[in-house]
């Protein structure tokens, strides 16, 4: 469920991920962006007259599901650190200082921490993740920079990549480091992996800022990370409305979900699809493993503890989990003959033959992105009530569906 990214190398992983994990991560009052300035945070301009025992952050957000990042308030800065910027990646931190406010002199490991002056005003984004953290808040203004085009969904963002407004900076999967320094931008955001390019950013005066929710186990902590965007972009009063419409939607079919699994009893799902051979499947305590369980569901391998997947043959996967009567899968499926077109053995599950087939491929972009890793990673209570209608058809009846469909039978 969601990961995200337009660079290549993180789309695998998170197509990987979600393959495997449903394979990770849309009507609610958030989802409703403010229009204009009026989005912006109280306070968002440059300080005039700097008075050193003034708090110019008046609007603070607590972060309370995350476990990557973690955000600490001065009076006239922010101390953002990303825990794991990247898989097994040393933390880093950055000063976030307001506009107007002289840079602080720090010690000790903020000493050499990189300083960003906010609210930016240019930035370049790794992953189609990032985007709905900008157009929820009503900051898409500040984007002007997407890894690649084709993998963008969002109606918004393309209008602004043909106006000319947005520019793609790595094209052929590869980060175009002269491009982007040619740009200045304020800041560019990660994908949440390391790339050989972003110390030569940073030494051209680039501020290079990790965004790695796709490492958070939770779907609210991963949505949670809007706030660490608006620390960016002074949408810190927004963002926290966004953030509790979303849990406040997500604890309620999580509710109608346990429930429905008291009542009866969960309902077993066979999660994510083959990827070259190997079908990685959700440890129980992974995100999607999560999700399922949210909803109301089950799977064979819910009791397996870890946060990753599991890398296991088709055969392992057929003798614990081929009569899960509701497969959830996610490929670009018209029919399940595509299915056993793609892999012969796929025609042996029950829920190809006999049962019901979902891919989380309803919302695609014009070049092939799907939303599914881009707002939905965002927006898991949309995600959840999604998986708990197709679970629960029978309590669902009128659910409009925003990121998964049917696959009909052949």
């Amino acid at each position: 469920m969601p990961a995200r990214s337009v660079m290549p190398g993180r789309r695998r992983a998170a197509a990987v991920a979600f393959l495997a994990a449903l394979t990770l991560t849309a009507c609610g009052g958030a989802a409703d962006p403010p229009a204009g300035a009026e989005s912006r945070a109280a306070g968002d301009g440059c300080i005039e007259d700097f008075d050193p025992a003034k708090d110019y952050f008046p609007v603070k957000s607590a972060v309370k599901h995350a476990e990557n990042f973690t955000l600490r308030y001065e009076k006239s800065y922010q101390v953002l650190t990303v825990n794991e910027p990247f898989p097994k990646g040393k933390p880093e931190s950055y000063v976030l200082v307001k506009c107007g406010a002289p840079k602080p002199e720090l010690t000790g490991e903020l000493a050499s921490a990189q300083q960003v002056t906010v609210p930016v005003k240019s930035l370049y984004s790794a992953s189609t993740t990032h985007l709905p953290l900008l157009t929820e808040t009503g900051t898409l203004d500040v984007l002007t920079g997407v890894a690649s085009v084709t993998a963008v969904s969002s109606a918004e963002v393309i209008e602004r990549v043909k106006a000319g407004k947005v520019t793609e900076y790595a094209k052929d999967r590869t980060l175009d480091a002269e491009a982007v320094i040619g740009a200045k931008p304020d800041v560019l955001m990660t994908q949440g992996t390391d790339d050989p390019q972003y110390p030569k950013l940073r030494q051209a005066g680039i501020a290079v800022v990790a965004n790695a929710e796709w490492l958070e186990p939770s779907p609210l902590g991963r949505a949670e990370w809007v706030k660490a965007m608006a620390a960016l972009t002074g949408a810190e009063q927004r963002a926290g409305e966004v953030f509790d419409t979303i849990e406040t939607d997500y604890r309620k079919v999580a509710e109608k979900g346990a429930q429905a699994a008291e009542q009866g009893k969960p309902v077993e799902v066979l999660p994510g699809t083959m990827y070259q051979g190997t079908w990685y499947m959700p440890a129980g305590g992974s995100y999607a493993a999560r999700l399922i369980k949210d909803a109301g569901g089950t799977y064979p391998w819910a009791a397996e503890s870890g946060t990753g997947n599991l890398q296991l043959n088709f055969e392992a996967v057929y003798a614990k989990g081929g009569e899960a009567p509701v497969w959830i899968a996610d490929q670009q499926w018209k029919s399940t003959a595509d299915a056993v077109k793609a892999d012969s053995r796929y025609g042996q599950l029950k829920a190809a033959t006999g049962g019901a087939v979902w891919t989380n491929t309803k919302a695609l972009g014009p070049g092939g992105g799907n939303d599914y890793f881009e707002r939905g990673v965002l927006r898991p209570d949309l995600v959840l009530a999604d998986l708990f209608a197709l679970m629960h058809p029978e309590q669902a009846k009128d659910h409009t569906f925003t990121f998964y469909q049917p696959v009909p039978k052949a």
